[in-house]
């Protein structure tokens, strides 16, 4: 069994977990419109963290090396998760998981080529980076599958737990904002020109966000707040480099998988956190992948509109969300959301209350037609 233990989120809401959790319960967003032309020559809505707060609270950790923006991001998130546990990062039984899809890309600009050795862009250099910096002796491995990367990594992590591999692992993830990233997205016609819509009639596209986030899990409890690894499963639908299944077929069956493996039927799912991209192909095939499995008139809901796409780290980001929303008991509303604009009837939190949570269901997709599916519990 692997147990979650600690978690952290680094974001424009805050660089803790909890502060994360109470702006979102206010109904505040991270996203804003962007002035930055060495990003994109035109201002556009995203959710960036400010780097003046992130050089100051780095500068707490009083490191004589020199770290890239997102590797500022990803040790400040582990340092935080980490000092909420008694878990030893040196140790051999203790493994490091990153997950991200693009990593230090923004070392590619013109004027940063030659501001860090070369091979800092690839990713296994990030991960060296990082075990580096915590002085673990193993190698971290590096899970990068387009938007689920964040999910594959805690089911990879909980699994390695599983078989005795590992007693702890560290599940770290990152993206920023960055020119690469806003042109590619740009080309796709796919972001929203204000802040995004998820499941909404007036939806028009996603906005893209940053942060850095760390979920630890571990073969050990440690108290009454723990929440438990149940299952996990993906699925390719094999429709579209990236367009999904217009019948959802891959979340469906990813779905259908974890829902097998953790040995539970719908009617026992309190609470489901989307993927809720606020796209008008993705939010439809969600809604038919919860249709097909019943699961109608389960509360549902997309961060997207709090805290933009994440890429790489969104299924962190949102999993330490949804932990803390088990933990107290809250289902956080959909910001951008007002009126359902998907074809099936499903159950789109507009208004943040309070109930019972138990079992809940968190889901992802990406390019590539790629589908994950987790359930966790209160153990």
């Amino acid at each position: 069994m692997a147990f979650f233990v600690a978690d952290n989120i680094i974001s424009p809401l805050g660089f803790k977990t909890a502060d994360n959790f109470h702006a979102l319960a206010k109904g505040y967003t991270g996203i804003d419109m962007i002035n930055d032309t060495k990003i994109y020559p035109e201002a556009f809505p995203a959710a960036m963290i400010n780097s003046n707060n992130l050089d100051d609270a780095f500068i707490e950790l009083a490191s004589k090396e020199k770290y890239t923006r997102l590797e500022k991001m990803l040790i400040l998130s582990i340092k935080d998760a980490l000092d909420k546990t008694k878990i030893d990062p040196t140790s051999a039984r203790t493994g490091i998981v990153l997950s991200t899809t693009k990593g230090n890309i923004d070392l590619m600009a013109s004027d940063r080529q030659n501001s860090f050795e070369k091979n800092r862009v690839l990713l296994w250099k990030l991960g060296e980076v990082i075990s580096h910096y915590f002085g673990n002796p193993n190698q971290t491995m590096v899970l990068s599958n387009a938007c689920i990367s964040g999910v594959l990594a805690i089911q990879a992590a909980a699994m390695l737990i599983q078989v005795g591999k590992f007693d702890h692992m560290i599940v770290t993830g990152g993206d920023i904002v960055s020119r690469f990233v806003v042109s590619g997205f740009m080309s796709f016609l796919s972001l929203s020109p204000k802040a995004c819509k998820p499941f909404d009639k007036d939806r028009d596209g996603l906005s893209l966000g940053e942060a850095a986030s760390t979920i630890i899990l571990s073969k050990d409890i440690t108290g009454k707040d723990d929440i438990k690894f149940l299952g996990g499963a993906s699925a390719n639908d094999a429709n579209h480099i990236s367009g999904p299944s217009r019948t959802g077929e891959g979340s469906y069956i990813a779905i259908k998988k974890v829902l097998e493996e953790a040995g539970i039927s719908p009617g026992q799912i309190d609470h489901i956190s989307a993927h809720g991209t606020a796209t008008p192909y993705n939010d439809e095939m969600e809604s038919i992948a919860i249709d097909r499995h019943h699961l109608n008139e389960v509360p549902v809901n997309s961060l997207k509109g709090s805290f933009g796409h994440t890429l790489g780290t969104a299924g962190l980001v949102e999993t330490a969300i949804l932990l803390e929303e088990m933990r107290q008991n809250t289902l956080l509303k959909t910001t951008g959301f007002s009126e359902l604009g998907v074809s099936r009837k499903i159950n789109v939190i507009s208004k943040t209350t309070n109930k019972e949570l138990n079992t809940c269901l968190k889901m992802a997709s990406g390019f590539g037609g790629s589908n994950a599916a987790m359930i966790i519990q209160k153990a």
